[in-house]
């Protein structure tokens, strides 16, 4: 019986090691790398060892995090965007209800299917999800959002989604801004097809 409860505790002592470097969270194909079965799974649940975050989504003190940890441990590889990002820029004072989180259109859109916490993903190509995107630190782990010029691109580009108020004092607060990159800002501007809109509304400001 001791030793059965010395290979438990070994097992469990593997299993937060490895959760930490998965940034919290691990994926049901992950515990089996640790040659954890389905059932071993199970139990861990019932015992309270190991918390189901969603459908095939592990971890352990989970429910205890923050928004900010979970997020990051969900989606690593996305890219925080629009007001979001807005908000992590300082651009908005109010954090927005919903995290939008830009993604590859071949992402399982079943990863957003959970109650909490609320995310609205943006499916992009490939090629153009990360350009633009610089890594922060988010709660626990790191993750990625948009720069500046990149955000601006993208609110005029989807500005149909944005509240016209907000988008007004976004680009405010861009013609205002002091570190600003006009030259990346107008490189961006093409690559999102949104030049004449670009110089429509901010460009006689800078």
């Amino acid at each position: 019986m001791g030793k059965i409860q010395e290979k438990k505790e070994a097992l469990i002592e593997k299993l937060q090691q490895e959760m930490n470097l998965h940034g919290g969270i691990m994926k049901t194909c992950q515990l089996y790398e640790l040659s954890m079965d389905y059932r071993k799974i199970q139990q861990f649940v019932e015992e309270g060892i190991l918390e189901r975050v969603k459908n095939g989504y592990y971890s352990i003190g989970f429910t205890g995090k923050s928004e900010e940890s979970m997020v990051s441990g969900l989606f690593p590889d996305g890219v925080l965007c629009l007001e979001t990002a807005l908000y992590y820029h300082g651009y908005l004072e109010t954090k927005p209800a919903c995290w939008q989180i830009a993604v590859d259109k071949n992402t399982s859109k079943s990863r957003f299917k959970m109650n909490y916490p609320p995310v609205q993903p943006y499916y992009m190509e490939p090629d153009i999800l990360l350009v633009g995107a610089v890594e922060f630190s988010l709660g626990d782990g790191k993750m990625f959002l948009y720069d500046k010029e990149r955000l601006i691109c993208d609110c005029l580009k989807f500005e149909d989604k944005m509240e016209r108020e907000t988008l007004q004092q976004v680009l405010r607060r861009y013609i205002e801004e002091p570190e600003k990159d006009v030259q990346k800002l107008l490189e961006y501007a093409k690559f999102r097809k949104v030049t004449q809109k670009v110089q429509n509304r901010i460009g006689v400001w800078l």
